[in-house]
């Protein structure tokens, strides 16, 4: 079982500049698959914040990006992002939902790179200490124990283990997190993982229990410090730095954690 170790600057700088056009597009293509399922389910409002963002750089002919978050009665960001320069070796795409403190079940986190060989993070973000509350962890990630093993186990994907220890505690048992070759085989395998995570974390949503309103705003708030501190504590923002500059970075940080959000929270006040 093959791992990866390395920093995500360092795999663009030590690889040859290439055009990645091709992977950019089909990633595209598949988190807006994937975005379409949760706009089906969710009632949801772009943050006058994000409209800034609906395109920025210089892309085509040099770095840019996109970045749209949302929120909504059941839902207190959904970001639907991209950054990077696809002409030369790297992109960075995320589409993630993190829900309203009115039911428990985990957030949705997808991020897809290509640096350019490829690259996916997949995984259930919890919003309780499982070694604490082992019946959260036997509702969501016992089950997918045997899905998560078998992928583990293929020889065409390599384990990515973040140089961040910050990075590495927040990921979950089960989460996604691989380097792969850029073949049509291992695309379909990542499209079809990442079906299959959102279709599962949807009826999730549907089945859940109701959180008494009075366990909400303590929720809400554990919610928003670790989407925050995700979101600052980044590797791959060195790569915004590079692109657009600290400003810039600053601001797209911002964006992902909801720092300057106008619409307010579901059910944790303004």
């Amino acid at each position: 079982m093959a791992e990866t170790l390395a920093h995500v600057e360092d795999m663009v700088d030590g690889s040859p500049v290439v055009d990645v056009h091709d992977t950019f597009h089909y990633y595209q293509e598949l988190l807006a698959a994937l975005k379409a399922k949760i706009d089906a389910r969710f009632e949801t409002t772009r943050d006058p914040s994000t409209e800034g963002l609906e395109a920025y750089g210089s892309y085509p002919d040099g770095p840019g990006g996109s970045l749209a978050a949302y929120s909504g009665p059941e839902v207190d960001w959904l970001v639907h992002s991209w950054l990077g320069n696809p002409g030369a070796s790297f992109a960075n795409l995320h589409l993630t939902c993190w829900l309203g403190p009115q039911i428990k079940v985990p957030h949705l986190g997808i991020a897809l790179l290509v640096w350019p060989g490829g690259w996916f993070y997949l995984d259930s973000v919890p919003r309780v200490n499982m070694v604490e509350d082992g019946d959260y962890y036997d509702e969501y990630y016992a089950p997918l124990d045997a899905e998560w093993l078998e992928l583990r186990a293929d020889p065409q994907f390599e384990y990515f283990v973040s140089r961040a220890g910050f990075i590495r505690a927040s990921l979950s048992p089960t989460a996604y997190c691989y380097s792969f070759e850029r073949s049509r085989r291992n695309l379909e395998i990542v499209s079809a993982r990442a079906h299959a995570h959102v279709d599962r974390w949807l009826s999730w949503v549907d089945a859940a229990t109701a959180v008494p309103e009075s366990e909400r705003a303590a929720l809400a708030e554990t919610d928003l410090t670790i989407r925050r501190n995700i979101a600052e504590r980044d590797p791959a923002n060195v790569m915004g730095v590079r692109f657009f500059g600290e400003e810039t970075t600053n601001k797209l940080v911002r964006a992902l954690w909801g720092g300057d959000r106008e619409l307010p929270r579901p059910g944790a006040g303004a």
